[in-house]
C-alpha cells in the first residue's frame, strides 16, 4: 500500500466547531506534505431573507464582511508556516457550491470538511459534509 501526498488541499471553514478543527487537520496536513493550501467559506443565500437576497447592497456588503474574515484564517495558515496558501469567498448552497464550483475552479486533490454528528431528524435529511463526501471528483476527508 503506497501513502497519498497531496499537493493542494481545499478547507472549507465557517466558524463552527467541526470546521476550526478540519482548518487545523489542513494546516497539519499541508505542512507535512509541503502542498499548497486553499481556504474556502460560502455565503450562503438561504440565510438571508427575500428581501436581502434581492438587495445588492446588502449581498455586497455581506459578502465582503466574509472576505475580510476569511484573511483571519489566511494569516492564521501564513503564521503557522505555511507559504503557498490563499483564500476565496464564494455564494450558495456550501455543498453543491463547493462541488461545482470550487473544485473545478482550484483543482485541490484533497478536500477537508468538517462534520457535526446530527441527532433527531436532522440527521435524517443528510448534511454538507455528506453531500460533498458522496459527489466530490476528489478525495474527502471528514473530520469530527
Amino acid at each position: 500500500m503506497t501513502k497519498t501526498n497531496f499537493k493542494h488541499i481545499l478547507v472549507g471553514v465557517d466558524d463552527s466547531a467541526d470546521a476550526l478543527l478540519a482548518f487545523q487537520y489542513a494546516i497539519s496536513t499541508a505542512k507535512q506534505n509541503d502542498a499548497r493550501l486553499t481556504i474556502v467559506s460560502v455565503l450562503e443565500s438561504h440565510d438571508m431573507s427575500v428581501y436581502q437576497a434581492l438587495d445588492k447592497d446588502y449581498i455586497h456588503g455581506e459578502r465582503s464582511e466574509l472576505e475580510e474574515h476569511i484573511k483571519v484564517y489566511l494569516k492564521q495558515a501564513q503564521d503557522a508556516g505555511i507559504e503557498k496558501v490563499n483564500a476565496l469567498v464564494s455564494e450558495g448552497n456550501p455543498g453543491e457550491t463547493i462541488v461545482r464550483d470550487v473544485i473545478p475552479h482550484v483543482k485541490p486533490d484533497l478536500l477537508l470538511i468538517g462534520s457535526i454528528a446530527k441527532k433527531g431528524l436532522k440527521r435524517r435529511f443528510g448534511s454538507q459534509a455528506a453531500y460533498m463526501a458522496k459527489y466530490a471528483p476528489i478525495s474527502v476527508l471528514v473530520i469530527r
